[in-house]
């Protein structure tokens, strides 16, 4: 199976459209999705910084980035760990009757072995349809000894303006607000966004759901595997700080990612984890 497009500075990628219209872009570099249309649109529904660097080694700015195995700078390697800036296999990808899918392959190396001494198999399946693109975030330890691990698919939904959105469904949940680092509970039945947002929610069951009110736009984020939920926005002081986001563009982009953080994943010899994330929009 071979890649059938290229994106930006010539990294390989998988082009996917439906039958029904639907499309993404699925970059073989972090095995990360960069673009994704709904059928009957025109409209880009993820969030890409133009001043990402598109090469071998760094991460992408936007998209979905796929984090493993550690989540930012919650243990001894690089914020994020590695998987996002590694070269995926393509296993296969095809059309079906509605949809259109993309199966990529992470394994241990010599130079991930370096890092975290660990044998594994990571697969990524995206999938989509009508106004659906789900992404099924599976690993198994191929290795002889057991391992942990902590993963997030960090999701940047493109929003006109942040402050004219808010996220539903994280009422009553408790947070780790690490930009102070304190414990709290989500009291109000919306979340919006004021500044700098980046809050880490535990035992989040049921769909959230992202309104944009002046675009009459909702997002249904739900997830499955997962246990936690990131909502992260820099905010305009710590967003000038970052190299690789466009003046001012933090106004268009709003993380909501499925994760596991707070119970990293305890992989025997020979286990399996998956976790599925569904993005679906309504206009």
């Amino acid at each position: 199976m071979s890649v059938d497009c290229t994106f930006r500075n010539g990294l390989a990628a998988i082009a996917l459209h439906s039958p029904d219209g639907a499309k993404a872009v699925v970059t073989l570099h972090g095995g990360h999705v960069v673009s994704w249309i709904p059928a009957g649109s025109n409209e880009e529904q993820l969030y890409l910084s133009p001043t990402s660097a598109f090469e071998g080694g760094k991460a992408i700015r936007g998209g979905v980035p796929v984090i493993f195995p550690q989540f930012s700078d919650r243990g001894p390697l690089a914020r994020h760990g590695f998987a996002r800036t590694r070269t995926w296999k393509l296993l296969n990808s095809g059309v079906g009757a509605q949809a259109a899918f993309a199966r990529l392959r992470l394994s241990d190396d010599d130079a991930t072995r370096a890092l975290w001494p660990h044998a594994f198999e990571l697969e990524l399946v995206v999938r989509v349809e009508g106004n659906g693109l789900s992404m099924e975030l599976a690993c198994h330890n191929t290795g002889n000894a057991p391992f942990a691990f902590t993963c997030a698919l960090h999701t940047y939904l493109r929003v006109h303006d942040v402050a004219q959105v808010h996220v539903s469904g994280l009422a009553g949940l408790p947070y780790r607000n690490a930009v102070d680092g304190t414990y709290c509970n989500q009291s109000d039945e919306q979340l919006r966004v004021y500044g700098e947002l980046d809050r880490i929610y535990q035992g989040v069951s049921e769909p959230l759901h992202l309104i944009e009110t002046v675009q009459e736009r909702t997002i249904r984020v739900s997830h499955g595997g997962f246990q936690d939920v990131v909502v992260w926005n820099p905010g305009a002081e710590r967003a000038a700080s970052l190299v690789d986001l466009a003046q001012g563009e933090w106004r268009n982009m709003l993380c909501i990612e499925a994760a596991r953080i707070a119970n990293p994943v305890q992989l025997e010899a020979g286990q399996h984890w998956a976790g599925i994330q569904q993005l679906n929009v309504t206009a």
